[in-house]
Formats: structure tokens, C-alpha cells, sequence
């Protein structure tokens, strides 16, 4: 036998919380907060889809880059306009007559200024629009020679 001391066994210590439960749950995810996350992501998306649309209308807006029509300096010279292009908010006041071969010759007053203005509607465009008096349209105008207005293209307001 060697010479070398023995190890003796310890004695094993023992929690006394062994035999114990846990008293804190593991945290779990609720159905309350994917509902919400679902619901959020759901806002955000209509926002954007809201949003898109809106930037899209306005940067597909033809007459957004037009000037309003100055009423009151056409009224004063119309040949300083002639070969502008021009928006306006026009109210229908009166049909005045229609050619096949020119089109519809109408009285409209605008939004800024209730002075009537002559507007020749050309044929292509008139058959696109019924108009009603009272109603309002936006139209992209041209002040061509001889100062008479024409509407370009026009759409209801």
C-alpha cells in the first residue's frame, strides 16, 4: 500500500430550495401584443398606400405646373397673353353656340373674378365633357390670336 493519505468523501451540500417550484413564469408572447404589432403594421401600411396615392395624383396633375389665368390683365389686354397657357376654375354661365367644324363657343366666370369670359371649346374635347350651367371645371386654356380663349383640354372639378 502507498503511504499516500486517503481522500475522504465530502458530504454533498443540498439546496434548500431543491425541492421547491418556481414561482416566476417564463415570459411568453400574448396574443394582445401580436394584435397590436398586426394593427400597427396594418396603420403604417395604409399611410403609405395613402400617401403614394396622393404624391402620385399630384405629380401626374397636368395643369400643377400652369399659372392661374389673370382674368383681370386679359380683360385689360388680351393680346399681352396671346400663345400663353394658362389654368382656371371655370363656372358655366351660358352656352352660346356650336359648330361641328369649330366646336362650342361658351360664357364661363372664374373663381377669382365673376366677369364672363368667351371660351371656344374645340370639337375633340367638347364631346368628352357635358356641360351644366353652374358647374365648375378646371381647363388648361390658351389665349390664342385675336385674344379668343381656348380651352386645351378641361375636366370636371
Amino acid at each position: 500500500m502507498s503511504n499516500l493519505p486517503q481522500k475522504e468523501s465530502s458530504p454533498s451540500i443540498v439546496s434548500p430550495f431543491a425541492h421547491a417550484e418556481a414561482a416566476v413564469e417564463p415570459k411568453r408572447t400574448t396574443t394582445r401584443k401580436i394584435i397590436l404589432w398586426c394593427g400597427l403594421g396594418l396603420l403604417l401600411l395604409a399611410v403609405g398606400v395613402i400617401g403614394g396615392v396622393v404624391v402620385s395624383q399630384t405629380l401626374n396633375d397636368p395643369y400643377r405646373t400652369l399659372q392661374v389665368f389673370p382674368v383681370t390683365k386679359y380683360l385689360d389686354s388680351p393680346r399681352a397673353l396671346a400663345g400663353s397657357k394658362f389654368k382656371a376654375e371655370l363656372r358655366v354661365e351660358a352656352d352660346l353656340a356650336w359648330k361641328e367644324e369649330a366646336g362650342r363657343l361658351m360664357l364661363f366666370s372664374t373663381a377669382e373674378d365673376s366677369r364672363r369670359l368667351a371660351v371656344l371649346i374645340p370639337v375633340s374635347v367638347a364631346r368628352e365633357v357635358y356641360f351644366t350651367k353652374g358647374q365648375t371645371y378646371l381647363a388648361e386654356i390658351e389665349v390664342k390670336e385675336g385674344g379668343l380663349i381656348y380651352a386645351n383640354s378641361i375636366r370636371k372639378n
